[in-house]
């Protein structure tokens, strides 16, 4: 075995590395507790660091020329959907996040995220992923964290899970796009505060939780603004094309 396609498996190993946090996430979700779900989340943090840095990764040790066979991006979303969709939903089932008797909800983002992890056209040509993207890890996190109220928490998951089906724009900037550098200089000092929190929970100081909110809600505001923006332009396109087209137009004319 030559050395560069050594290179491109150890590649897909270091992805596969993430089912193994994985793994450990579902046996401290299962054992319980506050020190559990602690550890829990650094694992999710492990996870998604891999998640960020194995396609660039990937890309320079030419998988798809030295491993053909092998297709590393279906290995990807399926660790994927265990690290930001299905053990985050059983986190916040087992840690009593919302009202009892209520816990069937969380099928709904279940489903959800399974819908749009299967989208021909879940990432969008020019670098944006096309409805929320199953952050659920994040969202599992502030709701704990925050301890906010069982039905809030509630309306919350469902709001998101429904915009999963929205055709909106959200920055996926480990692929380059719009605000890459911005976006991924904040999402890194974000990083930063997540450990913090982590190291401090259960004291945590309530000044550095509201710090970290900035970059998620820097997120979402730029995401929507981007959509906002793109449906206005994408309704003047069709605005004039109808008026281009129009038969009482041409009519006028002659």
């Amino acid at each position: 075995m030559g050395i560069k396609k050594l290179l491109a498996w150890g590649a897909h190993l270091y992805t596969a590395t993430g089912l193994v946090a994985a793994a450990g996430i579902a046996v401290l979700l299962v054992r319980g507790g506050a020190e559990s779900f602690r550890l829990a989340f650094f694992l999710m943090v492990i996870a998604t660091a891999i998640d960020t840095t194995d396609g660039l990764l990937a890309r320079k040790a030419k998988v798809k020329e030295f491993t053909p066979g092998f297709d590393g991006r279906r290995l990807d979303d399926l660790i994927d959907f265990h690290t930001y969709t299905t053990l985050p939903l059983l986190f916040i089932w087992r840690a009593g996040i919302l009202p009892a008797g209520q816990e069937w909800w969380l099928l709904l983002p279940l489903l959800a995220s399974a819908y749009g992890f299967c989208q021909v056209q879940a990432k969008t040509a020019d670098n944006y992923f096309l409805g929320f993207p199953s952050y659920w890890n994040i969202v599992g996190f502030y709701l704990y964290i925050l301890k906010l109220p069982e039905w809030f928490s509630l309306g919350a998951i469902i709001v998101l899970a429904l915009l999963t089906f929205v055709p909106s724009r959200y920055l996926y900037t480990t692929h380059g796009g719009p605000f890459s550098l911005l976006t991924n200089v904040l999402g890194s000092a974000w990083g930063v505060s997540l450990i913090l929190i982590l190291v401090q929970m259960p004291d945590v100081s309530g000044t550095l939780i509201y710090v970290s909110l900035i970059f998620p809600v820097y997120y979402m505001v730029l995401s929507w603004a981007i959509t906002i923006r793109y449906w206005l332009g994408e309704r003047r396109r069709e605005l004039s094309l109808h008026y281009e087209l129009s038969p009482d137009r041409a009519v006028s004319e002659d």
